[in-house]
């Protein structure tokens, strides 16, 4: 399978749906124009196709290996990422001062798009960077700074997230690996972490791990933790590196999918001299590490994107060069491509539109991260951050379920055939499949939905995307198309649904929070439909005029953005607006059971 970024639709979901333009308008970007972004999207898809698209396969047959305490990537990952650091890529969205760019963050969250449909095993390691660049822009001295940012923003050096030991999953407050201040400043490191993305590699010369320890007196729980940075390679005080610290890889999980990704084991301080020194406050760790998560959990939604654009493409290709069966009343003749099977149709269709809502609710997340920024007056501001808080949630948790209904349907568009690797669409369905679990298991993306979002405010974010949608249908119903008159009328039914089960977990949450805890993970399935339907309405209106301006092979596509928009709001939209009765259905459906009674 050729893999193609699809830079044509990213530019319609940035331009159409997810609100790119008012970037423009903010004055924040002084180079920023439609030319740039096309040139750059133009060449991020060549680099994505014609550079890591080819290892996808190969990092799955030949991932990553640990030989003699050095871990291997796959062959040709070394060479790939020599081309990304060259290419500027990491440094597009950091600062001019350290060394970036200066552009948005939401090109950015475009290249892990294409990066991600291309290998998402190679990609994965490029985010988990931008998360500790953050997080050393946040709470680093001038001086740490100094040493680490700028080769980390280029990508010359890598960094990590070492939260999770065998004892303390997505609960961090029971976490035991210690830091003990030897009296200049640095702290020795003792412990293990395990889960480790890329904490160790053959692509750089230094990885810089951020890692969370306790202090000697650290009180217990989540407010004893602290973050330290504990460099691979020591660095010298004129950037020079120096010894090898006491941190190792000691050993490599096998897992389901992401075989070219190494999830590292890692050891600090076996032998008593691993070193590193304080970023932030004593004991405000956690602090540090929500701005590393909160990066974390959009790019891991651009993943779901990304690898479900992937597994789209394989299907659509197979469907189209497979024969079986021959059409309703023809009996004999040759057989038909299977793509000529309404529900072969239907199942693609639904990859189709599940992938281009979910890559417009992460664009609109990555939009709204760029105007809380940027914005030139403190009420947009304000308002965009509100926007940017509740749809991160949804970008982590909506778009990953939704990878894995689309991953999985394209192995069935293969019928048999997808269930054998060598087609490749298993590894697709495998690799997309972590993606719900790490960065905060999507439940606890619904728990975070409907608490410090939803009842943070009052509701006031919530309530007010929702009053958008409810104009957007109002538009959309009074089109002169009657297709976009009945998504608008499908819109609107979905967004009073919606509006229905946020006023009841508002006064639910008055009364408990265990009413509100049972319908968490069904709110955001409704809050995510509702938002794809949404953003796709907007796409259809902006098609649906300019199908009137272009060439017949224009209008052609802008006639297909109209027709998955339709399918979306028929098959999607009617499904959240019968969410709201399991959203309600309050702490009793959840009631616990005797364990003994659900055992044969």
């Amino acid at each position: 399978m050729t893999f193609a970024t699809p830079v044509r639709d990213m530019r319609f979901v940035l331009d159409h749906m997810a609100g790119f333009g008012a970037l423009e308008k903010t004055g924040g970007f002084d180079d920023l124009s439609d030319d740039l972004v096309s040139a750059i999207l133009e060449e991020m898809g060549k680099f994505c196709d014609q550079v890591v698209a080819p290892l996808n396969e190969a990092s799955d047959a030949d991932g990553a290996a640990l030989e003699n305490g050095v871990v291997r990537t796959t062959p040709g990952f070394t060479d790939a990422y020599r081309q990304y650091v060259a290419g500027g890529w990491n440094a597009l969205a950091f600062p001019e001062k350290f060394g970036g760019q200066g552009l948005p963050t939401t090109l950015a969250v475009a290249m892990v798009d294409a990066l991600n449909g291309a290998c998402m095993s190679f990609a994965i390691g490029t985010t988990l960077t931008t998360g500790a660049v953050k997080a050393v822009m946040h709470a680093g001295t001038d001086e740490q700074k100094r040493l680490y940012l700028e080769k980390m923003v280029s990508g010359e050096w890598t960094g990590t997230m070492n939260l999770t030991e065998p004892q303390a999953g997505s609960d961090l407050s029971g976490i035991r690996t210690k830091a003990e201040p030897v009296g200049d400043g640095r702290y020795k490191i003792s412990g293990q972490k395990i889960f480790i993305t890329y904490g160790d590699h053959d692509m750089t010369d230094n990885i810089i791990h951020l890692v969370l320890a306790r202090l000697p007196d650290a009180p217990t729980g989540a407010g004893g933790i602290s973050m330290f940075i504990v460099p691979k390679v020591h660095v010298g005080e004129d950037g020079s590196l120096g010894e090898r610290n006491d941190v190792q890889c000691v050993g490599l999980e096998e897992k389901m999918g992401l075989h070219g990704s190494p999830t590292c084991v890692m050891a600090f301080g076996e032998n008593g001299e691993c070193y590193g020194t304080l970023l932030g406050e004593e004991h405000k760790g956690l602090r540090n590490m929500f701005v590393m998560m909160n990066a974390a959990r959009l790019d891991v939604g651009m993943q779901g994107v990304g690898v479900a654009e992937r597994a789209y493409q394989r299907a659509l290709a197979y469907a189209q060069e497979r024969k079986q069966g021959r059409l309703p009343g023809v009996k004999t003749g040759d057989q038909a491509a299977i793509y000529e099977h309404g529900d072969v149709r239907r199942m693609l269709y639904s990859m189709k539109a599940l992938t281009e809502a979910s890559r417009a609710i992460c664009y609109a997340n990555a939009v709204a991260y760029d105007l809380a920024r940027h914005a030139p007056d403190e009420g947009a501001r304000k308002t965009a951050s509100a926007l940017e808080g509740l749809l991160t949630p949804i970008s982590k948790a909506w778009s990953t379920d939704r990878a894995n209904d689309v991953t999985s349907l394209g192995v069935q568009v293969h019928g048999g055939m997808g269930y054998i690797e060598e087609t490749g669409a298993a590894q697709h369905m495998r690799d997309a499949r972590i993606a719900a679990i790490y960065e905060g298991t999507n439940g606890i993306q619904a728990i975070d939905l409907v608490g410090r979002k939803l009842q943070g405010d009052g509701g006031a974010a919530a309530h007010g995307f929702i009053q958008k949608i409810k104009d957007e249908a109002a538009l959309a119903k009074v089109a002169k198309r009657p297709e976009i008159a009945a998504i608008g009328a499908r819109l609107g039914e979905a967004a009073d649904a919606l509006e229905a089960s946020t006023d009841w977990l508002l006064a639910a949450a008055k009364r408990g929070q265990e009413g509100v805890l049972a319908g968490a993970t069904p709110y955001l399935k409704q809050f995510g439909n509702v938002a794809g339907g949404y953003y796709l309405t907007r796409g259809a209106l902006a098609a649906a005029i300019a199908a009137n301006d272009g060439d017949e092979r224009a209008a052609g596509y802008y006639q297909a953005k109209i027709a998955i928009a339709k399918f979306f709001a028929d098959n999607y939209l009617v499904e959240a607006a019968g969410l709201t009765p399991s959203i309600t259905a309050g702490a009793e459906t959840v009631a616990r059971l005797d364990p003994s009674l659900l055992s044969a």
